[in-house]
């Protein structure tokens, strides 16, 4: 999959677990995973708050989902789908499931591996390296991340 309406589409069924966890009061990011063949293998949004689970990154969770539907903690040929640009865990991850590609939608240079320069998946020295396209669906990742945080602050200020 390497066009970008495909990604574009891809990347909506992210979002649209991005707003699922929006509804239950998570911080709104979505991960899908699908195979070599376009078969989404998983769909999942953060759920670090409801499970209390720091690891709880809708990237972890896809994986682990993909994982189990697989049969195999190997993602070979698989691409993620994220609408945030994923933290260092989330990126070591990726690495350990050997997924082929990383999508993401809004850059995080706050937390993001990627834009703090902790290029793992890139890195040599490791055993595998990934490919990574950024910024498809930036615009909409981003207004949905800034709507959640001011709501929070809103709130904080009451």
């Amino acid at each position: 999959m390497h066009n970008f309406s495909e990604y574009k589409w891809l990347m909506s069924v992210a979002m649209d677990e991005a707003y699922k966890a929006y509804s239950i009061d998570e911080v709104p990011i979505g991960a899908a995973i699908v195979d070599e063949s376009g078969n989404i293998l998983s769909q999942c949004h953060n759920e670090k708050e409801h499970c209390n689970d720091p690891c709880g990154h809708a990237e972890i969770i896809a994986i682990r989902e993909a994982c189990k539907k697989r049969g195999d903690w190997r993602l070979s040929g698989c691409t993620i789908y994220v609408t945030l640009e994923p933290c260092p865990m989330c990126l070591s991850a990726m690495i350990q499931a050997r997924v082929d590609k990383l999508v993401f939608a809004a850059y995080d240079p706050k937390g993001g591996a990627i834009s703090l320069n902790y290029n793992l998946y890139k890195d040599k020295r490791l055993n595998h390296n990934f490919s990574v396209v950024g910024g498809i669906g930036h615009f909409e990742s981003s207004k949905v991340l800034s709507r959640f945080f001011r709501e929070k602050r809103s709130s904080y200020k009451k």
